[in-house]
């Protein structure tokens, strides 16, 4: 029986090769561009900046843009033509304050800006000749102005590859000027759900048959973890219908991701259509003992053939979640150059609980009142309404049969 340690490794060992895949170029032209990309995006390569940060000498506020050297003296200047974010400015003259607005291009010869508070009369005069505005102090030379290129100078290196994209990236992306943006690309998978039971959401179900919960589960866990569900079918046990699947459907994914028909049962259509390329061994873990990797290699609809990984879970729903929190969401989060793991905790049981001492058990729970781990619903991998209402995976791991209160265990946070 492999161990969980042996079969993270393997997941991540069959999928380094998705490491190589090229990365997604797209056009920045507005903030609209931003709402197809979604949300976790990386930089796949360094960009530079291809302006000057600020481009400018600008206004750091609203006042009057001075030449210091006329402070001196304290003798009030003549009020110069106002200047608006925006547009371009006269020289100022000798003996000349110009109202000036935040944000807008110091004029050629100031190099201060005097707040419109600091002014007598301390209000923009209407632009009109013979208007002088007087201050108490004089200024230093550079009081109130964002010099060019005082954030970033062009040429310099405005996000290194690997930088997550968020508000304040993408605000500095659009200043710098870049339109064309290097992306960490998404892994495209299509996930499979089989049984002759399943049936989807809405329809109506006759006797012995189940809504397949596996489809809406592994589609948003593959989006948490960065990349893109192409999409989620329902399969009978029928290799035939799975097979077809595939066909259709490989040449655009670059993973395929099963749940169900991976046990020793006698209708175990994964394992049956995957036989010769898949190994399907046994984890030392409770739930999600089941587990299957490896490589399928077929001909697709366009009659090309392709190679692609196929991981496959087991089918109950609980041990799906659990197999892929465990085994799959780490590898598929760092290939998108994500934050792999999650929050892991070390606190103390509420209450006493037994565990298989041969296997590494993952129960759910949530903290009490008093930040102790309370285990909500019992082992069974059916329980998914318990998995819903937990906030976090408890691990029980092997060699220890029971755990009494007050026993640390170690815990995932599963909700930030």
């Amino acid at each position: 029986m492999r161990t969980v340690e042996e079969h993270q490794d393997a997941v991540r060992a069959l999928l380094a090769p998705l490491a190589a895949r090229q990365p997604e170029t797209v056009s920045f032209l507005s903030p609209a561009d931003l709402m197809p990309l979604g949300a976790d995006r990386v930089l796949a390569h360094d960009l530079v900046s291809l302006v000057d940060l600020p481009p400018f000498d600008n206004s750091q506020m609203d006042g009057y843009a001075v030449r210091s050297v006329d402070l001196v003296a304290g003798e009030p200047l003549r009020v110069a033509r106002r200047i608006v974010a925006g547009h371009a400015a006269p020289p100022l003259e000798p003996g000349s304050a110009a109202p000036i607005m935040t944000g807008a291009l110091m004029p050629p010869g100031a190099d201060a800006v005097i707040p419109i508070e600091q002014a007598t009369p301390d209000f923009f005069p209407p632009d009109a000749g013979g208007q002088v505005v007087s201050f108490s102090d004089p200024v230093a030379a550079g009081t109130f102005v964002r010099s060019m290129g005082s954030d970033l100078r062009a040429g310099e290196l405005l996000l290194p590859a690997g930088s997550g994209l968020g508000p304040a990236q993408w605000g500095v992306i659009a200043a710098s000027g870049a339109s064309e943006i290097p992306l960490v690309s998404r892994i495209r998978v299509v996930v499979i759900s089989t049984g002759d039971e399943l049936r989807s959401p809405g329809v109506p179900l006759e006797a012995g048959q189940i809504h397949d919960s596996n489809g809406a589960s592994m589609a948003a866990a593959i989006v948490d973890a960065g990349a893109t569900c192409l999409a989620a079918f329902t399969a009978p046990d029928d290799a035939g219908v799975l097979r077809d699947l595939l066909t259709r459907h490989i040449g655009d994914a670059d993973l395929i991701l099963t749940t169900g028909g991976v046990s020793k049962g006698t209708r175990e259509v994964v394992r049956d259509v995957f036989e010769q390329s898949v190994d399907f061994v046994s984890v030392a873990m409770q739930p999600g003992g089941p587990q299957g990797l490896g490589t399928v290699s077929m001909t697709d609809a366009a009659g090309i053939p392709v190679a692609r990984p196929v991981v496959a879970f087991p089918g109950n729903p609980v041990s799906a979640l659990v197999s892929f929190e465990v085994f799959l969401r780490p590898v598929l989060r760092e290939l998108h150059g994500l934050p792999a793991d999650r929050q892991h905790l070390r606190l103390p049981l509420a209450a006493t609980v037994d565990s298989p001492g041969g296997k590494h058990q993952v129960r759910r729970g949530a903290l009490d009142a008093d930040g102790r781990v309370v285990l909500i619903g019992g082992s069974s991998s059916h329980l998914l309404h318990g998995y819903a209402s937990s906030t976090l995976l408890v691990h029980l791991p092997v060699g220890v049969s029971r755990f009494d209160a007050g026993d640390l265990v170690d815990v995932w946070r599963i909700h930030d």
